[in-house]
């Protein structure tokens, strides 16, 4: 298991950030790498989404955490030729409002199970990225929850 987390401070209420994060059809507008995303089924606990990466890759995701409006996760798994079904990916995005300074502390937390040593080794490589795509996408919800 790899685990990167990344946290931001946003200028917003709870509420106006958890209406952009909890939305399938935002997921491009704020979370790095992904290209579009569609609702297959279901709301809240336990939704069905289609997630499409940047990099043409579709994955079949799920609710698996929801408490509106403080937390939502989702658990992605890859889907096409060549996917392993042992590999996946947790999203979770955990909100809480500032009390002190106002708007809300955003926490973006991935949880990844490589499929295999090999996977593994590469996701470790690659581990500053990821960092860096997190960052960018607090920086873009930051942009779309002061605005919304």
């Amino acid at each position: 298991m790899i685990l990167v987390e990344r946290s931001a401070h946003v200028m917003a209420p709870v509420e106006a950030v958890w209406d952009v994060v909890q939305r399938a059809e935002q997921l491009p507008a704020w979370l790095a790498g992904v290209r579009a995303a569609e609702v297959l089924s279901g709301e809240g606990f336990g939704r069905r989404q289609l997630v499409q990466a940047g990099r043409g890759a579709a994955h079949e995701a799920e609710v698996i955490a929801y408490q509106s409006p403080t937390l939502i996760g989702w658990r992605e798994r890859a889907k096409g030729a060549g996917a392993r079904a042992e590999a996946r990916t947790e999203i979770y995005v955990q909100l809480t409002a500032d009390e002190e300074e106002g708007g809300t502390i955003v926490r973006l937390i991935v949880v990844r199970w490589p499929a295999g040593p090999v996977k593994a080794a590469l996701l470790r490589l690659g581990l500053r990225r990821v960092g860096a795509d997190l960052e960018d996408s607090l920086a873009r919800l930051t942009d779309l929850a002061a605005v919304g």
